[in-house]
């Protein structure tokens, strides 16, 4: 195997860690696949640790007072810390199916698309016929999901810059900043290893708590009374709720690719392990943004950002649109590393010899990023898009599937006492599939409205 070709299969990995449903006891770490793998580039702990952060912590945190806009903060408040547990409960089955799968077929790691297709190929015998559907319906949410996000930070970047620059300077269309963006976009993604993005993770995380901790100063200084926000909203709000709150846990497409490439793979699950660690500041933070951005600003956090809604004449709260945007955009090529595993295989086919394929590669991958710009153009609307995305791809990804391919792995009769992992299962499945019907519709036709 080339070491081109070495790049992209670490990039492809994804899933390990502990899950309720699994027994890694009799299992030696010797011989276990999923321990011994052979990486060229090897994450640490802390490169994780600040990929997972950087992985979740994007513009859904900053949409969040508008979620609780369309929940009322006591929906909001509890609904949010009960969806980052299950949302990160279902990253811990996706990561303990994919275990118990490479154990299955003896590969040292497996991406999302894969696990999936070897859940249908090793479990029931009606299903193993729908294996390659099954992971081709897994790419095609994971593509939709990644590339939305990738839209979503387009946008942002562009709005926040366009913000700043109109108050003090001159006004010039959105659209301009976003074809001003597009050069550094593709740059930025010619980067091939997670590893040489670490850096970049790094300081986007530095400036992005930065922005945060300014944020939380102008929220925090003059609160009204409670009693001057809805406790709760309609019931047609509460879908697009859902969509952006779904959204802001965006990633459970990135989840396998960092543990597959970790260099203690051991260390991601657990309740003390990288991925409950992350998840625990990620859920805190998003609940934290969304109540006092909401208790704050009240209706005006329809925005879709809290960082449009800073006070404009102030230096300090300009420099937050700005840190923001700087962070967002080093940020893309974390979330569109998934999109592009998912496609360069199917391009690489097509080309013979390493300086061929290399070309080839850098021109997928500035091709996928003018695909995020052109949408972005199409549909600027930052909160509409979010929920549309969140509600639509993120809802299936995140809650339909993990517990779908945990049902579909250990069918039949390893489901514990009175089989309440089947149930606990299809309870998150429901779920997941009713916001994902409603959500999308709502989401979809507040799109349309917003058009007109």
């Amino acid at each position: 195997m080339h070491r081109f070709e070495e790049k992209q299969k670490l990039l492809d990995d994804e899933y390990p860690s502990d899950s309720a449903s699994i027994d890694l006891e009799d299992v030696t770490a010797s011989k276990d696949p999923v321990f011994n793998r052979t990486l060229e580039h090897p994450t640490s702990n802390f490169d994780t640790m600040v990929h997972l952060l950087k992985g979740n912590i994007g513009t859904g945190i900053l949409a969040m007072p508008d979620a609780f806009r369309n929940a009322g903060w006591v929906i909001g408040l509890f609904g949010t810390l009960i969806m980052g547990v299950v949302c990160t409960h279902c990253m811990h089955i996706l990561v303990g199916c994919s275990h118990e799968l490479c154990r299955r077929t003896q590969k040292q790691s497996l991406n999302f698309s894969e696990v999936v297709e070897s859940a249908f190929q090793t479990g029931p015998e009606s299903l193993q016929k729908y294996a390659r559907l099954a992971k081709s319906l897994i790419n095609i949410f994971l593509c939709i999901t990644q590339l939305g996000f990738c839209c979503v930070y387009f946008v942002f970047v562009a709005a926040n810059i366009h913000d700043v620059i109109k108050h003090y300077f001159f006004d010039m269309s959105v659209h301009w900043y976003l074809l001003l963006l597009l050069l550094p976009m593709v740059l930025l993604n010619w980067v091939k290893s997670l590893k040489y993005l670490t850096p970049a993770s790094l300081f986007a995380s530095i400036v992005t708590c930065s922005g945060l901790i300014i944020t939380f100063f102008y929220m925090l200084q003059g609160l009204p009374h409670i009693s001057k926000i809805h406790a709760f909203s309609t019931w047609n709000q509460l879908p697009l709720y859902f969509g952006t709150a779904i959204y802001a846990f965006e990633g459970i497409g990135v989840v396998l690719p960092l543990e597959n490439n970790m260099k203690n793979p051991l260390d991601f699950g657990g309740w003390n392990g990288v991925l409950n660690t992350g998840m625990v500041v990620v859920a805190v933070l998003y609940t934290a943004v969304g109540f006092f951005g909401y208790l704050k600003y009240g209706d005006e956090a329809v925005k879709g950002s809290v960082t449009l809604l800073l006070p404009p004449d102030e230096l300090l709260a300009q420099s937050v649109r700005l840190m923001m945007a700087l962070a967002i955009f080093l940020s893309y090529g974390l979330q569109f590393y998934v999109p592009f595993n998912i496609v360069w295989p199917m391009v690489k086919t097509h080309f013979e010899g390493e300086k061929a394929r290399d070309i080839a590669e850098y021109v997928t991958r500035t091709v996928l990023v003018f695909v995020t710009f052109l949408f972005a153009i199409a549909i600027p609307n930052l909160g509409a898009v979010i929920s549309l995305v969140g509600a639509f791809s993120s809802s299936a990804l995140a809650l339909i599937f993990p517990p779908f391919i945990e049902i579909v792995t250990f069918w039949p009769d390893k489901f514990g006492r009175t089989n309440w992992i089947l149930w606990k299962d299809l309870g998150i499945i429901l779920f997941g599939f009713i916001g994902f019907l409603i959500g999308s519709y709502v989401s979809l036709l507040n799109i349309l409205d917003n058009t007109e």
